[in-house]
């Protein structure tokens, strides 16, 4: 059985996201609302993408847990590594304050696994390809991943142990070797 899209459910409608979640085994945690590149800059152009890495994280947790779902994916970036050094899973995070919400996204997705589930963070590079407004990868933030490759890193998801896993095609400066390790990934771009 498949929940609702982000455009059928209201994630924030705690009782309406439970109701959602029965029968459901698993999570992704896909709902963002990024705003287009001239936007970004404006107050208030990130709220709702914030919200949706902050409160909908949380709801959807609290949801997941209460319906016995067994995993939660929850897709992150790897921008909050420090600029120019290289990182892994382990490098400790510091990101601009834009990006304190994926955090903290992060951290219900760790409290998924820490009440029993199976809690998995795909740090992913810099998405480029359709749909993305970028035709070539920019490593401006250290490492890039095509949709392509975003795609079927989700899909591995399924398989993967709790935990937080770096998903880059191109490694220069982030190393992926943990999700490389864990499921024989090799990206196509």
């Amino acid at each position: 059985m498949a929940a609702p899209r982000h455009s059928e459910l209201d994630l924030y409608d705690e009782a309406a996201v439970r109701q959602a979640l029965d029968g459901v085994d698993a999570i992704y945690h896909l709902a963002t609302r990024i705003p287009p590149p001239q936007a970004q800059g404006q107050a208030g152009a990130w709220d709702e993408n914030d919200r949706l890495r902050s409160e909908a994280s949380r709801i959807l947790v609290e949801a997941a847990l209460a319906s016995n779902v067994s995993l939660f994916v929850q897709p992150s970036v790897t921008f909050v590594y420090p600029p120019e050094v290289p990182a892994d899973e382990d490098t400790p995070v510091t990101p601009a304050a834009n990006l304190g919400s994926m955090i903290a996204a992060e951290r219900q997705c760790r409290r998924f696994t820490d009440a029993g589930g199976r809690g998995v963070v795909l740090r992913l590079g810099l998405l480029w390809g359709p749909g993305t407004g970028s035709d070539a990868p920019n490593n401006r933030y250290g490492a890039t991943l095509h949709v392509a490759d975003a795609g079927s890193a989700l899909l591995a998801a399924l398989d993967l142990p709790a935990g937080i896993y770096n998903v880059v095609s191109d490694g220069s400066r982030i190393a992926n070797q943990r999700f490389k390790t864990a499921t024989a990934w090799r990206p196509k771009y």
